[in-house]
């Protein structure tokens, strides 16, 4: 311990009349904590080694994370390029086109949360599946109509 601080302690205890023991006197006080950070955290934290196996494990599921994030939104923006196509009005006057937005918005706001990667995967394959199946149904419908429009100018 420093002599200038042994003095100011023992004066100190001295101006409040406490007992002194002399074992109070050369022990480390709290104030006088560990020289480093370094022994600070070795006292104070609790070491978790981590093993190669935990920090592969860990990458995979960033990986899959940072996958399934870019598919969810790469199928986003396939909805929202597929809506371009919907330009007609409901029963109620709005464009399907806003409609259908609108409830793939409702449907990924809903599955935003959502960690299980079996239930992501599941998701994202029915997603891909109802926008290609509405594709190809609005293609369809346009080919049909196609065809009546060109049976209707053989007829004339």
């Amino acid at each position: 311990m420093h002599p200038a601080v042994g003095t100011c302690r023992n004066l100190a205890i001295s101006l409040h009349h406490i007992p002194v023991n002399p074992f109070l006197l050369h022990r480390r006080l709290i104030h006088h904590g560990p020289d480093t950070i370094d022994e600070l955290l070795d006292r104070h934290v609790v070491k978790n080694e981590k093993t190669r196996d935990d920090e592969e494990a860990d990458l995979l599921t960033r990986q899959r994370l940072t996958s399934t994030r870019r598919e969810a939104l790469s199928l986003y923006r396939d909805i929202l390029r597929a809506t371009r196509f919907f330009v007609w009005a409901d029963s109620r006057g709005v464009l399907w086109r806003d409609v259908l937005r609108e409830n793939a918005r409702k449907e990924f706001e809903a599955a935003r949360f959502e960690r299980d990667p079996e239930i992501v995967t599941r998701l994202l394959i029915g997603g891909r599946d109802a926008v290609q199946s509405a594709l190809d149904k609005l293609a369809e419908k346009q080919r049909e109509q196609i065809d009546k429009q060109k049976g209707d100018r053989n007829r004339r």
